[in-house]
């Protein structure tokens, strides 16, 4: 079961079901996930219509509406300005942004091409087509985000379509994928365990020491922190030093480099 506005719902058997995925739902399994329900639907009223198969109650008077590890002042007031900049309009698309960020991103993905067919594969070239060509993924990975968030058509499907040929097609990875990891990005950012973005690889990557021991930790099993000053962790009874041996690129105060981060979804994606 979740909360979403007060109100319970089971979603056992609906997570199986749901179109985001059951790892967003699950990571919510017993909390409140009002302000996650509305970051990521946005036609609430047609939504809700599903919900009230699954409502088994409400929350009694005296029990807050919100995350146990979130301040109620921070949290009242991050919903206040979501309303403000909602009503303001500053959430609408613009279509013709988007129809230029999606044209220039084919010529730049075409001239790479053109620019190698025709002059031949000598150096120069090679550069120019190769500098084409990074541009065009790197811009078609973010148009693509906004894609997935449905951010640039009212529907949901034309949504979909689109990123489909932005990602599929042109890229070379899966939507369906993709969608999977970032939902669950957006749902609970910055939880480790939960966050795929912070789940790097655990032979190359982990985001700083505390995230370098609980690394550790997991491949040794079962284990509890004694000192985390001193980095020292209890293994079935039995101490040892941790020596961050599992992190070869250990990213102090999650800094996070844009290299590593992309080598770590290449290795996600074939994975």
């Amino acid at each position: 079961w979740l909360v979403i506005d007060r109100k319970v719902y089971d979603v056992s058997k609906f997570s199986k079901q749901h179109p985001g995925g059951s790892r967003v739902i699950s990571h919510y399994a017993g909390q409140d996930a009002t302000d996650a329900f509305v970051a990521f639907h946005n036609d609430e009223s047609l939504v809700k219509k599903y919900l009230k198969s699954l409502l088994i109650g409400e929350l009694a008077p005296d029990q807050p509406s919100f995350e146990s590890n979130k301040k109620k002042s921070l949290l009242e007031d991050f919903r206040e300005l979501r309303c403000t900049i909602k009503k303001m309009g500053l959430l609408r698309p613009n279509y013709i942004f988007f129809f230029l960020i999606f044209l220039h991103l084919l010529v730049l993905d075409a001239a790479s091409w053109l620019v190698v067919w025709y002059f031949g594969i000598s150096l120069v070239p090679f550069l120019v087509g190769i500098a084409f060509f990074t541009i065009a993924q790197i811009q078609m990975g973010w148009f693509q985000h906004d894609l997935g968030h449905c951010s640039v058509f009212r529907k949901p499907k034309w949504n979909r379509l689109l990123q489909i040929v932005v990602i599929n097609v042109l890229k070379g990875l899966p939507a369906s994928w993709w969608n999977h990891l970032h939902n669950q990005h957006h749902a609970k950012p910055n939880c480790f365990r939960k966050d795929p973005d912070l789940n790097m690889h655990p032979l190359l990557f982990s985001l700083g020491k505390t995230l370098s021991v609980e690394v550790s930790m997991g491949m040794a099993g079962e284990a509890k922190i004694l000192k985390t000053e001193s980095y020292r962790v209890r293994v079935s009874g039995l101490q040892l030093a941790h020596y961050n041996v599992f992190s070869f690129f250990s990213l102090e105060k999650r800094r996070r480099s844009s290299c590593l981060t992309i080598i770590s979804i290449g290795i996600s994606s074939v994975s």
